[in-house]
């Protein structure tokens, strides 16, 4: 007995976004372990610290891999051909973390210790702490990529890392609020403010290096800057 032509239809159909689901799931699970390798090489650094040196540079760690739907948004944002290939490219932010930092000198610290590493190669820098955003924003991202090996063989993976402060992350989480509240059509005068806060907590951020310094009874030297 032969199956309706409309069957036959919904069967292939189905088939076919079987097959591009799996292949995206895959795509997507190399972010994942790549990440997974970042979070690792960080958790050490911050176990060693802690055991070594009596202290911790790292207040908290997030990460995140983009959704499909994230991902495919910025895939048409931005005009990218919708293949593998054209996404691992030019999006190098499917996977990130963030690490929010006691300290400037923490940061640039903790980026020297990870960019060091043998098996990661740093790709981009932006430092965003030396010449901060216009809107007053410092952060310093990277895109670095680490080897993850499957069973098919290695795969280099891009994660995005951001370096902050705790005074630049709370910064930053209330621009983040403000712009999507006004859909980032911001009044000026709340623009102004938002800056006046950036530079108070660039001020603070300062003042409790220079008051750690003390406590601690040495003079760290200042933080490196990256070209």
């Amino acid at each position: 007995m032969s199956t309706p032509l409309d069957e036959q239809q919904i069967t292939v159909s189905a088939s076919s976004l079987r097959s591009m689901r799996d292949e995206f799931q895959r795509f997507l699970m190399e972010y994942r372990f790549g990440l997974q390798e970042i979070e690792t090489k960080i958790s050490i650094l911050r176990e060693e610290f802690h055991e070594m040196h009596d202290y911790n540079p790292i207040e908290h760690v997030s990460s995140r891999v983009k959704s499909p739907d994230s991902l495919v948004e910025k895939i048409q944002r931005r005009g990218i051909d919708p293949d593998f290939e054209s996404v691992r490219a030019h999006i190098t932010d499917i996977a990130g973390i963030r690490i929010t930092c006691s300290f400037v000198n923490d940061v640039y610290r903790l980026f020297d210790l990870l960019s060091a590493q043998d098996d990661i190669t740093v790709r981009e820098v932006e430092d965003y702490i030396a010449t901060p955003k216009g809107n007053g924003y410092k952060s310093l991202h990277a895109i670095l990529e680490v080897p993850v090996y499957l069973s098919t063989g290695r795969v280099d993976v891009p994660v995005e890392v951001q370096f902050r402060t705790i005074a630049m992350d709370f910064w930053a989480s209330l621009e983040h609020k403000i712009y999507y509240k006004y859909e980032r059509q911001v009044p000026d005068s709340l623009l102004g403010q938002l800056k006046d806060a950036a530079d108070a907590a660039a001020e603070l951020d300062a003042r409790m290096t220079r008051l750690h310094q003390q406590i601690r009874g040495a003079g760290a030297a200042a933080p490196t800057r990256l070209v």
